[in-house]
């Protein structure tokens, strides 16, 4: 089985993380998938996705203090549209990630989350999640 959806997201400030894992449970449940692997994607260039720890919130603060101390958006760059850092932030994490899919769930650790990383917010974003397996 393979299947694809769209997931609308709204963001709420320049940069931080939204947890989307319930989004991304739910789209599995609805389309009966139980054992195969669940790609999650960001359709987006200023934006990416990561799996990461949920508990301690001070993980997100240290994420975006160290990428902000080391690309910050003030900097001058050749690409002039003001968001040249949220383009660089996100071809570091990444556009992607992928999760195995074991009798229905997610197959995360205890601490893990899927999250959509915004850097050029807040804006409407569009994740997909596929699905291929059983």
């Amino acid at each position: 089985m393979v299947f694809h959806t769209e997931v609308p997201l709204r963001t709420v400030n320049r940069t931080h993380w939204l947890d989307v894992t319930s989004q991304v449970e739910f789209v599995l449940k609805k389309s009966n998938a139980l054992n195969g692997i669940c790609l999650v994607s960001s359709q987006h260039t200023t934006a990416g996705l990561t799996i990461n720890e949920n508990a301690d919130p001070d993980v997100q603060r240290d994420f975006f203090w160290k990428l902000n101390s080391v690309f910050p958006q003030d900097v001058s760059f050749a690409h002039r549209e003001g968001n040249s850092d949220s383009h660089i932030k996100a071809s570091l994490v990444g556009f992607s990630v992928q999760v195995p899919v074991v009798n229905g769930e997610l197959k995360l650790g205890t601490w893990q989350s899927v999250y959509f990383c915004e850097f050029d917010g807040p804006r409407n974003r569009i994740i997909t999640v596929s699905f291929v397996g059983d």
